[in-house]
């Protein structure tokens, strides 16, 4: 049987893609970025997918074509790499179409580039003498931590820049772990990524309240006043807790769900595809329950994290995680036993090599089931009777690291048809050195030397909706007081429910005071009993928008960040909130805002829905030195979808390994 459309690339498909990329260059210099299946139009997609659903899918059927899309750098004879894009049919293995990205954007970063930067940083002539401007004790040995350079400055050139951000590692433990981030150094070494040299060092100043913003005002011995802070288990001072017992997750019969065909998954009444990709890690396609469709993709599409320092060079502290160096070419390799735990499938991922050959990447996503509680629960206290069942959950699960932090991605669903996406932030704060004795504005002093400034983690899920087919409305419900009058509301009581359709593609943002719902409706399908359009809906999270000034690099590259709710028209390859090409943007090009300025009719029609939320992380002492999980969750739940609850059949079993603990007390007395 030929591969699903939705399948991601194999090993030998990405080869396929990158021996046509090499023929269609003779004699040229290539330098790979990333090979990832480049999803079939949507028109396409949908007549295979009727033919899947009703059975009548055969190996003769129509099928769209296996594209790979193929990112690229060619070298020219003056070194400057020029950016391309091509598509490949891995089937023919042959190029089918192909162009020049404009000089204007820049393809995301690659591991190798990391390479790179600390390379030249430890070769350069300008590095080694701003080290030499500093006293470091014996046994410290400097690191640097890769960053993008965020929006370009006015006095740049349009070329492509790489920064590093610098720390000093005690290397007296022998212990490769130890936490290089207690040691934060005053250098930011800049490299222009053409010539592969570093064109500058930039020396931010180190002061606190009132040193002004371009002070410099360190002392050479800049870690002096820093404190080690370990976080792995054999350099903790007084070691890990002694008085916790083990708590396991058991499945004797195995788990509930199956997986077929490599990504169809199949779990109680739910049943859709997990795809993966570079950019956005793991993706969620083709979703179903009880026989009717749900979702047609869902996705994180965006994430960005500014920062909130106003002294230069911080300023230019701003990444996309997902579009500056893709959320997937981060994913962890997933261990058994801790990222997930129960009867665990893991699903493997493919990326590259520099050269473009495949690479594979295991356990990229874990798929588990879990329990989160009281799934629903009712005493009758005339009979004393309670019947309660679990809300079991199955999740698809992805992590990232990214520097110094992680994010851990989830989408989970439930028995009782819903659908919930989290993100939790972890890891390292990203940290610079302050002076000692002193405190910041922008910023907290976590550590000694260590200020943590203040920032946000601004994420964007992606949601095209197919709520029993494929042309939805949106409607925005409120509810809302009504004063007291005569006629209608004599005691005050009452509250009217408002409902409005968006008719055009626009944006807006969460409002508890009004309990403001987004509601994704099929118009032409009404609940019997309600009669009420069927629907999915949510409650948008009522978190900080961006903080940066409207007319900010900051604020014009993020467009996407500064509202909650955005409602669009579908169209092929529109995926990304933040636009396709986020490194070292000044503007928000082909993301979201973008796509609202059009206009499109977002009223019956195939529509997409983006949902922005997120952090503002003012760090706490408690952050550091590292920091417990910050989570968030998009609840996306049936609204007379079904004719009651659809997890009534859920049993209401009691566990077999619960049993009740004995007290200390209670042991003493049998003695």
């Amino acid at each position: 049987m030929p591969a699903h459309p939705l399948s991601i690339l194999t090993e030998e498909e990405t080869n396929i893609a990158r021996d046509a990329v090499i023929a269609a260059h003779p004699d040229t210099v290539i330098d790979f970025r990333q090979i990832f299946l480049n999803e079939p139009p949507k028109s396409q997609l949908r007549e295979f997918l009727a033919l899947e659903h009703s059975g009548r899918l055969s190996p003769t059927s129509p099928r769209p074509a296996r594209l790979a899309l193929c990112q690229y750098d060619v070298i020219g004879a003056d070194r400057i790499p020029s950016f391309h894009e091509a598509l490949v049919d891995v089937a023919l293995g042959k190029r089918v179409k192909h162009q020049v990205v404009g000089k204007e954007h820049h393809a995301s970063l690659t591991t190798s580039e990391f390479d790179v930067l600390l390379k030249q940083c430890f070769a350069s002539p300008l590095f080694q003498q701003a080290l030499s401007d500093l006293k470091l004790p014996e046994g410290f040995e400097v690191v640097i931590e890769p960053w993008p350079y965020g929006g370009l400055d006015a006095a740049d050139e349009n070329r492509r820049y790489f920064q590093g951000l610098c720390f000093a590692q005690d290397k007296r433990s022998g212990n490769p772990d130890a936490n290089f981030y207690s040691y934060p150094l005053p250098l930011i070494p800049v490299m222009d990524a053409h010539t592969q040299k570093i064109i500058r060092v930039d020396r931010p100043a180190t002061g606190g309240k009132g040193d002004g913003l371009t002070a410099q005002t360190f002392n050479r011995d800049i870690i002096g006043h820093c404190t080690s802070s370990d976080y792995i288990p054999e350099l903790l001072p007084e070691g890990t807790r002694k008085d916790l017992k083990p708590l396991d997750v058991v499945q004797p019969e195995g788990p509930s769900f199956r997986v077929t065909n490599d990504s169809l998954v199949e779990w109680q009444k739910w049943r859709f595809r997990v795809g993966f990709n570079p950019r956005e890690g793991a993706t969620i396609h083709d979703v179903w329950y009880d026989g009717r469709s749900v979702m047609h993709r869902l996705s994180i599409s965006e994430m960005t994290v500014p920062y909130a320092d106003p002294r230069p060079p911080f300023h230019r502290k701003q990444a996309f995680d997902f579009g500056d160096g893709g959320g997937g070419n981060m994913a962890n390799n997933l261990s058994l036993g801790c990222d997930c735990l129960g009867v665990i499938k893991y699903f493997d991922a493919v990326t590259i090599e520099p050269n473009g050959k495949a690479k594979r990447l295991p356990n990229a996503i874990c798929l588990h089931e879990q329990d989160n509680g009281i799934g629903w629960k009712h005493s009758n206290w005339r009979t004393g009777r309670a019947v309660v069942t679990r809300n079991r959950e199955l999740v698809v699960q992805f992590i990232i690291t990214l520097a110094n932090y992680e994010y851990v991605f989830a989408y989970k669903f439930d028995q009782s048809g819903g659908i919930t996406v989290e993100t939790r932030a972890t890891g390292i704060l990203n940290v610079v050195n302050i002076d000692a004795g002193k405190v910041s504005d922008y910023g907290t002093v976590v550590s000694g030397g260590v200020l943590a400034q203040n920032h946000q983690h601004i994420f964007c899920v992606r949601i095209d909706p197919a709520i029993d087919g494929f042309d939805n409305s949106v409607v925005v419900e409120e509810s809302h007081r009504v004063p007291m009058n005569a006629a209608t509301n004599p005691n005050g009581n009452l509250y009217q429910v408002t409902k409005r359709t968006m008719e055009r593609a626009g944006w807006l943002d969460a409002a508890p005071e009004l309990n403001r719902t987004i509601k994704m409706v099929n118009p032409h399908k009404t609940n019997p009993i309600s009669k009420n359009p069927v629907s999915y809906k949510f409650t948008p999270l009522a978190t900080q928008t961006l903080l940066a000034d409207p007319e900010s690099v900051q604020a014009r590259r993020a467009q996407f960040a500064q509202h909650h709710v955005w409602v669009t028209q579908h169209r092929d390859g529109e995926l990304y909130a933040g636009g396709r090409y986020t490194l070292q943007s000044q503007q928000e090009i082909d993301g979201v805002s973008d796509a609202v300025k059009r206009g499109d009719s977002v009223d019956d029609t195939d529509v997409v829905v983006w949902h922005s939320f997120g952090i503002t992380h003012n760090p706490r002492v408690e952050d550091w030195p590292v920091m417990p999980v910050e989570t968030y969750q998009l609840m996306i739940r049936p609204s007379d979808f079904f004719t009651a609850n659809p997890s009534l059949d859920v049993p209401s079993n009691k566990n077999g390994s619960s049993r009740l603990a004995e007290s200390e007390c209670c042991r003493k007395s049998h003695i």
